[in-house]
């Protein structure tokens, strides 16, 4: 495996490295090996949980301890435990856009040996290829939450707003929706993940590989004018504030408690937010949270469509899983991956909205419209660079800033060479 130490874990690097020499194991009370997961945010129900915690104690007879951290510091975090034998998690999901960056650093256990008995080309093979470095897998994928759009059918009929067959007529769509106190489309001046989009669909790229290395490609003129396309988007459709990121656009897209009305026409949001959408209610088994209930009179989806029609290629968001080189219970941690990529697990991912990382088990998933969506827009989706350094970029702010500048009305040329430079330095470590 090829070491390559990035700004985010240059101090953690060595100590990653050594730590996977690591062989003793934890035993538990009856013989079997106690492990910890974490798992970032909420994504993953309590009943899959559930499912992996009784799976293991069957399998193993040891105790599968699972941790959810916060997606805003999981980096930090990850950074600090991996390379600790005594206290890193046995198993950890992370984002997939930050699985080059573990992997170059040495943070995780070669997988190669077990990788066809995973799913092997089965495999999600986007999410696969950021998770290997020199043809050895060592990140590999959980699930994917492809991206696409939400809006409101009432609103739109109302305005005798058709839905578009190409990007220009989405952009033009949105304009025509917006209203002083509605947004014709949601989008945060910060969102880079979505506006990822309109740089895709005009054949740009945040970064591309030159000879061995990574250069930042914000000013290559394909992204320039997916850029431009973008902030023009952004004047004429969205109220959302400038200084906004990622968010949750489905609070917006559904009717005020206020004043009963929806802030926002449309929004493009990952497939599982069709959970959060529709009229909100106590959740019967927590009276501390809220379900929502859609109704298809009301609200509707499809999949971006791109400068000429078809799909626009859309961030895949989602997540790789990996085994930490740190760990002390290798074997049991092999055990709980054998579980999670079954196919009663996988197909488990699917029933509850998650693409399921083997697409064999895409079916899982329905055949309803947030399924079809769902896989339609998966298929043409794209993933962040899969340079060594882009969990710095990431966790830099470097794109939130940049993007709320342009989305600002900052002149987009200028920018863009300004940031490539910034970008440039974070990219290979």
């Amino acid at each position: 495996m090829k070491k390559r130490i990035v700004a985010v874990a240059a101090a953690t690097a060595t100590a990653l490295i050594l730590a996977g020499c690591s062989s003793a194991e934890t035993p538990s009370e009856g013989g079997g090996k106690n492990i910890t997961l974490w798992l970032n945010g909420g994504d993953t129900p309590d009943a899959l949980r559930d499912y992996l915690k009784t799976e293991f104690a069957d399998a193993t007879g040891g105790t599968l301890t699972i941790e959810e951290q916060s997606w805003t510091d999981a980096v930090a975090k990850l950074t600090t435990a991996l390379p600790d034998a005594e206290n890193t998690p046995d198993v950890v999901e992370i984002g997939n856009t930050w699985a080059p960056t573990f992997t170059n650093a040495g943070a995780f256990t070669d997988l190669s040996d077990m990788y066809d008995d995973l799913g092997g080309d089965k495999l999600l093979p986007s999410f696969v290829e950021v998770g290997s470095v020199d043809g050895a897998e060592y990140a590999l994928p959980y699930y994917f939450g492809s991206r696409y759009v939400f809006y409101r059918k009432d609103v739109w009929a109302q305005a005798g707003v058709a839905v578009p067959a190409t990007l220009s007529e989405f952009n033009d769509a949105a304009a025509k929706l917006k209203t002083a106190d509605q947004s014709g489309f949601y989008i945060g001046g910060e969102d880079w993940r979505n506006g990822l989009s309109w740089i895709f669909a005009n054949g740009g790229d945040l970064a591309k590989k030159d000879g061995d290395d990574w250069k930042s490609s914000l000013s290559d003129p394909k992204t320039v004018e997916g850029l431009t396309q973008l902030q023009a988007l952004y004047a004429s459709a969205s109220l959302a504030p400038v200084t906004e990121a990622d968010s949750t656009p489905w609070v917006n897209i559904n009717n005020n408690e206020s004043t009963g009305k929806p802030e926002a026409a449309t929004i493009i949001a990952p497939g599982w937010a069709h959970w959060s959408i529709g009229d909100l209610a106590p959740d019967p088994e927590d009276a501390t949270k809220t379900v929502a209930t859609w109704n298809d009179d009301v609200f509707g989806s499809f999949v971006l469509p791109g400068v000429d029609g078809g799909v626009a290629p859309v961030f895949a968001g989602g997540s790789n899983i990996a085994i930490s080189a740190a760990s002390k219970n290798q074997d049991a941690a092999k055990e709980l991956m054998t579980i999670i990529f079954s196919p009663d697990y996988q197909k488990m991912l699917g029933a509850n909205g998650l693409g399921p990382a083997n697409l064999d088990y895409a079916s899982s998933l329905g055949d309803d419209q947030f399924a079809t969506a769902l896989i339609d827009s998966a298929a043409k989706s794209k993933l962040t660079p899969a340079a060594p350094g882009w969990a710095a970029v990431e966790g830099s702010g470097l794109l939130e800033e940049f993007f709320g500048k342009v989305n600002g009305g900052g002149d987009v040329e200028a920018l863009a060479q300004e940031y490539d430079g910034k970008i440039d330095e974070l990219l290979n470590g």
